[in-house]
């Protein structure tokens, strides 16, 4: 099911909520929002309103056997760079950025955000089809900027089943096949990458792929590979 509302504060925060107040929220049901007053990205970053955009925030239940919660952000983000693709046309430059940031041509067209509530992850995602928000350090573009004009509640159906499918591959075939998928999505090996750890100094290098357990592969200007578990990725050509 999908609910839609005219405003709303966050649709992440708002089922949250719900769920800290032991309210069932089915897995699968998705809250879409026409604006929201209170948007939240990474990092605690505000986000734009989003008028025109896909705003919409669903939960995924986590079980004993599955691979781990973490990983969310591969799924979600092959999820969502599939269900944009189906309303672009081949090579249409579109690419995910580690772990989960889907870029067109090299600016920012959607972002996630995971947040664990217990057992259950709730997801968020931010789409620009018709606006792109101005972000300070990074390009932004809509699909509308680029002479795509996609409608929001269609958008919304086609995520909600590209997910769906995602989360059954995940649960059924576990996390490598995924990673390799995600992989083929991205840009590829060999691509400059600047990184921001938490609490470090950036890192330069480039793209050596993923581990085994999604963490990104650094290639330093020794040779070496550094394994990045958190942080920002700009690819310095293209911030964002």
């Amino acid at each position: 099911m999908i609910r839609y509302v005219e405003e709303t504060g966050s649709t992440n925060q708002d089922l949250v909520d719900r769920l800290k107040h032991a309210d069932y929220v089915p897995e699968g049901d998705w809250l879409v929002a026409d604006r929201q007053s209170r948007g939240r990205g990474r990092l605690g970053r505000d986000w734009f309103d989003g008028s025109g955009n896909f705003m919409g925030s669903t939960v995924v239940r986590c079980a004993p056997g599955q691979p781990s919660p973490a990983t969310l952000a591969f799924v979600v983000g092959l999820a969502v760079h599939d269900a944009v693709q189906a309303f672009l046309p081949a090579g249409s430059g579109l690419r995910l950025k580690w772990p989960n940031d889907l870029l067109l041509d090299g600016a920012k067209l959607s972002g996630v955000l995971l947040e664990m509530i217990r057992d259950t992850v709730v997801v968020g995602v931010g789409v620009n089809l018709k606006v792109a928000p101005d972000v300070p350090d990074r390009r932004t573009v809509s699909l509308e900027e680029r002479g795509i004009t996609v409608d929001r509640d269609a958008f919304a159906e086609k995520l909600a089943a590209s997910l769906d499918r995602e989360l059954e591959r995940w649960r059924g075939a576990g996390l490598a096949p995924l990673l390799r998928r995600w992989q083929s999505a991205a840009h590829p090996e060999g691509t400059p990458l600047q990184v921001h750890p938490p609490g470090e100094p950036p890192v330069t290098g480039t793209f050596a792929g993923l581990s085994s357990e999604g963490s990104l592969r650094l290639r330093v200007a020794d040779g070496t590979v550094r394994l990045i578990h958190a942080g920002d990725v700009f690819l310095p050509d293209a911030p964002g």
